[in-house]
């Protein structure tokens, strides 16, 4: 085999070493530099499937080690930084405490799911754990670097992370068919639905920044459930 061909799965680690440095950041308080390597992750996780279609790389050891990352990266440091902005102003008994740390296992089992149903070829069926990690990293970033908007009342809130703690939980397993952001061509008419998501994440982006993101996920699923119903009209 040649070096090429190992690319996507040195990528792929380097997914799921932004993962493990994270969780350590994250075990230090430091949730800004663990959400920073959330994204670090999410551009790895993008580049080595992009490469391993590219060089015709892809494989089963491949497959499992995506997962594997994806569950570090994905699922236990979104959980980590759940749990800590939860018991930063937290009085609540310390069982409730925990809940944030159900993303982690719904996250195994999305992803569990993922890697055994043909339905998810070309599509997804749930939330993808990077959608949803990105979500949660970015509340530590919104509460640092969008203080203009005040949102911290609500971010820091216990009910409010306990709550979104088990709504994405819920929405990773849920059977909600989603659409990928993968290119077979780039016509208008075969990504439309693709090209609409990019502009108006690119708008929120630009106005509001970090505190996007969450939008920009929340639309993700709207557009997905719009996309879906006109799918079902046209047939």
């Amino acid at each position: 085999m040649t070096i090429k061909k190992h690319i996507p799965n040195f990528i792929t680690c380097l997914n799921l070493l932004s993962g493990c440095i994270g969780i350590t950041e994250a075990f230090k308080g430091n949730l800004v530099n663990a959400a920073l390597l959330i994204i670090a992750g999410a551009v790895f996780d993008f580049f080595d499937g992009f490469i391993a279609r590219l060089v015709k790389a892809s494989s089963p050891i491949g497959k499992d080690l995506d997962s594997l990352a994806d569950v570090i990266t994905f699922g236990l440091l979104p959980g980590l930084i759940l749990f800590n902005l939860l018991t930063i102003n937290s009085n609540l008994p310390l069982a409730i405490n925990y809940i944030p740390l159900i993303v982690p296992v719904f996250s195994a089992l999305r992803l569990a799911k993922f890697n055994n149903d043909p339905r998810q070829t070309g599509s997804f069926i749930g939330v993808p754990t990077p959608a949803n990690a990105l979500l949660i990293g970015s509340l530590p970033l919104i509460t640092e670097f969008n203080s203009d908007l005040n949102l911290n009342f609500i971010i820091l809130n216990p009910y409010f992370i306990i709550s979104l703690s088990i709504i994405m939980s819920l929405l990773l397993i849920s059977e909600i068919p989603l659409f990928a952001l993968k290119f077979k061509t780039f016509k208008w008419k075969d990504n439309q639905i693709i090209y609409i998501f990019l502009l108006i994440s690119l708008i929120l982006l630009l106005l509001i920044k970090v505190a996007a993101i969450p939008l920009i996920v929340i639309l993700y699923v709207i557009l997905s459930v719009i996309n879906n119903l006109m799918l079902k009209k046209t047939k």
